[in-house]
C-alpha cells in the first residue's frame, strides 16, 4: 500500500513523465482536486482509474476513508489541477496522516511553476524564499513585511485580478525600484516574463490589463541581491 504524489502538467499537456502516466494507469484510486479538470488530462492519455474529490474542503473528513482504502490494500494516487501535489494544493494533511499510519509515500517528481518562474526570472535562485499565496486580508502585510527585508530573491502567486494591488503593496516595503519579473501562463501558449522594477512593472500591468491573465509568479530580487544591471 502506497500514496503517490503524482505532478500534472501546468498547462501544456506534455509534460508529464512516463512514470506518472504508468502509476496514474496502475493505482487503484486517484484522488483529484478537480475531477472535471483531472478527467480531461486522463481521458487525453487514456487512464480509466477510478476518481475520488479530494480538495481544501473535504481533505479533513475524507482522510479516515482514505486511509481505510490503503490500510485495505490499495494504492492510491493524489494529483491536484497542475503542479506538485501540497504545493499551494491539497496534500499535506493526506501525507502526515498516512506517515503517522506507516503508509508509504511517494513523491514523483514533475511540473511546478515555482522553479521555471525562478530561473526564467533572471534574478539569483542559488537561494530563495518560497511564500506561495499571500493571505487575502488578515496579515497579508505582515507577510509583506516580512518578505521586503528577506536577503535572497522570494517567489509568491497571485491571482490575475490582484497582480496590480500585490505589486503596488510590495513596493512601500521592498521600494520601487526593487527589482522583479512577473510570469505568466508557464508552458502554455501565451507564456510571457515581464521584467523590471517593482514600480514599472505596476504601471504595466494597469496600463495593460489585457495582459494579467492566467497563472501567475511574481518573483522579487531580495533586499541585498544586486541583479546583472545593478553591478555594471
Amino acid at each position: 500500500m502506497t500514496l503517490y504524489l503524482v505532478p500534472t502538467p501546468i498547462g501544456n499537456l506534455e509534460d508529464i513523465t512516463l512514470r506518472a502516466i504508468r502509476v496514474l494507469k496502475e493505482v487503484d484510486l486517484i484522488l483529484a482536486e478537480d475531477t472535471r479538470t483531472s478527467r480531461k488530462l486522463l481521458d487525453h492519455y487514456g487512464i480509466g482509474t477510478p476518481l475520488w474529490a479530494h480538495h481544501a474542503h473535504n481533505e479533513h473528513t475524507a482522510i479516515s476513508s482514505i486511509l481505510r482504502e490503503m490500510q485495505g490494500g490499495k494504492n492510491i494516487a493524489l494529483i491536484s489541477d497542475a503542479g506538485t501535489p501540497g504545493i499551494s494544493d491539497p496534500g499535506f494533511l493526506l501525507v502526515r496522516e498516512c506517515v503517522r499510519n506507516g503508509i508509504k509515500v511517494e513523491c514523483l517528481p514533475g511540473a511546478t511553476a515555482l522553479v521555471p518562474a525562478l530561473v526564467v526570472s533572471g534574478l539569483p535562485c542559488d537561494r530563495f524564499h518560497f511564500e506561495g499565496f499571500l493571505p487575502h486580508k488578515k496579515g497579508r502585510q505582515t507577510r509583506v513585511q516580512y518578505l521586503s527585508v528577506l536577503p535572497n530573491t522570494f517567489a509568491l502567486y497571485e491571482s490575475p485580478h490582484r497582480l496590480v494591488k500585490c505589486l503596488e503593496q510590495l513596493i512601500p516595503f521592498c521600494g520601487a525600484e526593487r527589482s522583479a519579473c512577473v510570469v505568466r501562463e508557464l508552458s502554455k501558449l501565451h507564456e510571457e516574463a515581464h521584467r523590471g522594477t517593482l514600480e514599472s512593472l505596476a504601471a504595466f500591468f494597469k496600463q495593460h490589463p489585457e495582459k494579467v491573465k492566467g497563472e501567475i509568479v511574481i518573483v522579487v530580487a531580495g533586499k541585498d541581491e544586486k541583479n546583472e544591471k545593478d553591478e555594471k
